[in-house]
């Protein structure tokens, strides 16, 4: 049996094409995510997070495409989410409303030892979730596949 050439180079085009458009398929699938990450007490810091939260989802939604948001903080950045001393509680509290793909994340280590020093409860947003630690979160999320962004 003899193979036609161009047979042969149609047949393998065909197969990549297949490949690619799976894989295009299959990426489209999974959805964007980032992780934004605050470490420090500046007001300007906490709010350029927030603004890029809210860029970031409205550039996804206008190409109708999903993102899931998570914000953690950690060190003098856990202030972002304690309701005695964010200076963005408001903002937050309202973008949360808004916003069925943000998260904002507290981390355990810092809250811990914040109460430690002052001993006095660290009263967080209700909007806050803890976890153990934030710097390990950051790892975790993207080896989930998240990007990451520190603004």
């Amino acid at each position: 049996m003899t193979l036609n050439p161009m047979r042969a180079i149609a047949r393998l085009f065909m197969a990549a094409a297949a490949l690619m458009l799976g894989a295009h398929l299959a990426y489209a699938e999974t959805p964007n995510k980032v992780a934004i990450h605050v470490d420090e007490e500046s007001i300007q810091t906490m709010n350029m997070a927030l603004n890029n939260a809210q860029n970031i989802a409205a550039h996804y939604e206008a190409q109708g495409e999903e993102v899931i948001i998570e914000i953690v903080t950690y060190g003098p950045g856990l202030h972002m989410l304690r309701s005695d001393t964010s200076p963005v509680a408001q903002r937050i509290s309202v973008m949360a409303l808004e916003m069925d793909n943000i998260s904002f994340s507290a981390c355990l280590n810092t809250v811990e030892a914040m109460k430690q020093k002052s001993q006095k409860d660290v009263p967080l947003l209700s909007e806050a979730v803890v976890v153990p630690s934030g710097a390990v979160r950051l790892m975790e999320l993207q080896q989930q596949g998240y990007s990451y962004l520190r603004p």
